[in-house]
């Protein structure tokens, strides 16, 4: 944070890191500079210099992290999806109307600068109403049918494509458009069997989906399909979407970050077709908003810092540089910054543990329908 954000309204400190063996917890303790390790995850999050606890194991370990996280009153930062299962998604909603603290689920992709654009598009009604819509989140590192199963695709875990994938273009599009809602749903599972990654001589049963294709209805009925594959041969890490509507169109492609794409409908189509077309506007790293917050947030400004208050309201700030193109680590960064910022204004965070529960339920919809 202090990299990017170099006038931080707050400091976090790296008490302590947990992994499933001390090997590995030392090692990410030397190489990250935390405090200490352990292998003793609940330890860690019981203790009193612990306000902050990150969850960023494999699905199946969410919830004792969780609950424990929860009942100390801890601020909470989870990966997607909440948890392995839904019944202990159920378990968090239970403990949620007694927990105060502020927490944030790990949903990144809102925090890039052309969703940010696009959210304010369909906000400022430059889309219109909405015609319908598609998405997708495409790999292909499950092609080969020789991989190992890995915990990801492990649907014993809380694995499959459907969770891993389809939870982030679920939960954006459900970001730009409000809630949807599941009507059709199949799967293909691409080898019933997969090597054990823990002893490759042995073979066990795959039945997590490799791809998931789902049908949705946004509240008012506007239509739109939603893919999520990891056997898209020649895909890399494609998250795209298109969005029709009476005004205009908005698309993007996670391959091509820098840029999201609006077609204005309201354009003059004349002559020679006028100033209609497909506008790439260059989203790039301009998080505007976000710097100018951290700006006007900031209680330790010096005279000679004054400045760098005014560069970054006017450029978009020191990330490193709103020209650079766009990196994955930007949405994690920016969404990590957005729940660290709550927690010093004392506000909840977005999108919640409630968010990361509505989701696992939608989730559990969707697989419902292709079992």
């Amino acid at each position: 944070m202090p990299l990017y954000f170099p006038s931080l309204p707050f400091r976090t400190r790296l008490v302590g890191v947990a992994t499933s063996r001390m090997a590995t917890a030392e090692h990410a303790k030397e190489l990250l500079g935390f405090e200490r390790a352990t292998a003793d995850s609940l330890s860690l999050i019981e203790s009193d210099d612990v306000d902050i606890v990150h969850i960023c194991t494999p699905n199946d370990q969410h919830l004792p992290a969780l609950l424990a996280a929860m009942k100390a009153g801890k601020h909470i930062y989870c990966d997607k999806p909440l948890t392995a299962t839904l019944a202990e998604a159920e378990q968090v909603a239970a403990l949620l109307p007694s927990y105060k603290a502020t927490s944030q689920m790990a949903l990144q992709y809102r925090f890039w600068p052309a969703t940010l654009r696009a959210k304010q598009l369909i906000d400022e009604g430059r889309v219109g109403a909405v015609s319908h819509f598609r998405g997708a989140y495409l790999h292909s590192g499950s092609v080969d049918r020789q991989r190992p199963l890995n915990w990801k695709a492990n649907a014993d875990r809380g694995g499959g494509v459907l969770n891993d994938l389809g939870s982030h273009i679920i939960d954006l599009l459900q970001h730009l458009l409000g809630p949807l809602e599941p009507v059709y749903a199949t799967r293909r599972v691409w080898s019933n069997q997969r090597r054990d990654a823990a002893d490759a001589s042995r073979s066990i049963a795959h039945v997590a989906e490799d791809f998931a294709m789902v049908t949705m209805r946004t509240a008012d009925g506007t239509p739109g399909i939603i893919e999520a594959s990891k056997i898209a041969t020649g895909s890399e890490d494609e998250l795209r979407f298109e969005i029709h509507g009476e005004k205009g169109a908005l698309r993007f492609n996670l391959m091509d970050a820098n840029w999201l794409e609006f077609y204005d409908q309201t354009d003059v189509d004349s002559p020679f077709g006028g100033n209609r077309g497909w506008k790439r506007i260059a989203t790039v790293a301009r998080y505007d908003a976000m710097m100018q917050a951290l700006a006007s947030d900031s209680t330790t400004q010096a005279a000679s810092s004054k400045q760098q208050s005014e560069s970054l309201q006017g450029s978009g700030g020191p990330w490193p540089s709103p020209k650079n193109h766009i990196g994955w680590l930007h949405g994690h960064t920016c969404c990590l910054y957005n729940f660290l910022a709550a927690i010093a204004r004392g506000e909840p965070g977005d999108p919640s543990l409630a968010v990361g529960i509505e989701l696992q339920r939608k989730l559990a919809k969707i697989a419902a329908m292709m079992s």
